[in-house]
């Protein structure tokens, strides 16, 4: 198996463009590319491109009448379907919409194929992860689920076994959605309490379908969470998860609108716990999925002075050359910035705050503490399911 990193990229999936004053805003992808390529990171990994996914494909995960009603709307916005989701204040439709979706969802199954069959032993895609939309609908500004269709073309390629970690600020309701009565997957999801955001799903006793009981996993976080909980809930939870679903792939999705600066949500995350929980999915691939490692991007609305970083680190994780948080942002990446964007771009690749530290789940917990009552709702859900001790 090569271990070479791939990262699937094509300028054409800056064209995702909801529109002026829309919080998706591609230019987040562009910066993210160009920070990639100003670190240096290109000669450390493969930059692979791949097909738009065909109709065969988007199938596997979404309806027919869906897909027509998105080429409708591609071909004429102002015949979108709101019975669709589209043409709607959080996915309103723009020419072209369906083939840029298409592509973005052509670049995660293409990572899926390339780590499925050996070609890399990790591989990235920043521009995936919309995890929102559903098999007969957008939704949450996602068209096509290209997480769920990454893992639905393993699942055909012969994959018994594929664990999905989502750790965006938003529940990863559509891939759990997609997977809910199949046991072959697990899908667990690290987010904002329901209570107080979008979707309004994720409760810790949504935990799978007839036959697939304990293949879903919730952990709803409050509102307010920083590092120390943000990590200690992380270390909590997957860990025994993945250790007793000995997965063949480990699909994760690296939303950024977890950081505190985020505007959309509520946690306090910084971009050195996002660094650090990144690192730590590169570890548990190779604990416990023999390496194998596809790492999508997902939401992250604070486009100039967090996604470019949090994403870059993602892609420096997969390539096998972490960037150290304290090094310096290049200089020639922050005049792109000025100059896309006319605001300054950050400094240093830190917020200041590594090594980041957390306590231990094993050290005991509190259970008058909201953080700890949350982690221990999710494992007294799921954790007898799957024959272990909550």
């Amino acid at each position: 198996m090569s271990g070479r990193a791939q990262m699937m990229w094509d300028e054409a999936v800056t064209g995702y463009d909801f529109g002026r004053g829309h919080p998706m805003d591609p230019v987040r992808l562009k910066l993210t590319r160009r920070l990639v390529a100003a670190l240096g990171l290109d000669r450390e990994l493969t930059v692979a491109g791949a097909s738009a996914a065909g109709d065969s494909t988007l199938r596997l995960v979404h309806r027919q009448d869906y897909i027509e009603a998105v080429k409708s709307a591609s071909e004429d916005p102002a015949s979108a379907d709101p019975a669709y989701g589209l043409g709607t204040e959080d996915d309103p439709a723009f020419a072209g919409m369906h083939e840029v979706s298409a592509l973005i969802a052509g670049l995660s199954v293409g990572a899926a194929e390339a780590v499925w069959r050996g070609d890399a032993l990790h591989a990235v895609n920043f521009a995936g992860g919309l995890h929102h939309a559903m098999p007969g609908a957008a939704s949450g500004f996602c068209v096509y689920n290209d997480a769920a269709l990454a893992i639905a073309r393993l699942l055909e390629l012969g994959a018994e076994r594929v664990a999905y970690v989502d750790v965006d600020v938003h529940h990863g309701d559509g891939v759990q959605a997609a997977f809910w009565d199949d046991p072959r997957v697990l899908t667990v999801s690290l987010h904002e309490h329901p209570r107080t955001l979008f979707p309004q799903t994720g409760w810790p006793e949504e935990t799978g379908g007839p036959g697939a009981e304990g293949s879903a996993v919730n952990v709803a976080l409050p509102a307010g969470t920083g590092d120390a909980g943000w990590l200690r809930a992380f270390h909590s939870v997957l860990p025994e998860l993945l250790e007793e679903f000995r997965p063949q792939v480990l699909v994760t999705q690296h939303g950024a609108d977890t950081h505190f600066e985020d505007p959309l949500a509520h946690l306090a995350v910084s971009l050195d716990a996002q660094h650090a929980v990144q690192a730590a999915c590169h570890g548990m691939a190779h604990a416990y999925a023999e390496g194998r490692w596809i790492a999508l991007g997902g939401g992250g609305y604070e486009v100039v002075d967090v996604v470019p970083r949090s994403w870059a680190h993602l892609v420096a994780v997969a390539a096998g050359r972490p960037v150290p948080p304290e090094s310096e942002v290049p200089e020639g990446w922050r005049q792109e910035v000025y100059a896309l964007t006319r605001q300054p771009g950050p400094r240093r690749m830190t917020d200041g705050r590594w090594p980041v530290t957390f306590r231990e789940w094993g050290d005991g917990y509190d259970p008058a503490d909201r953080l700890d009552q949350a982690i221990l709702a999710t494992r007294k859900a799921v954790y007898p399911l799957r024959g272990l001790m909550p």
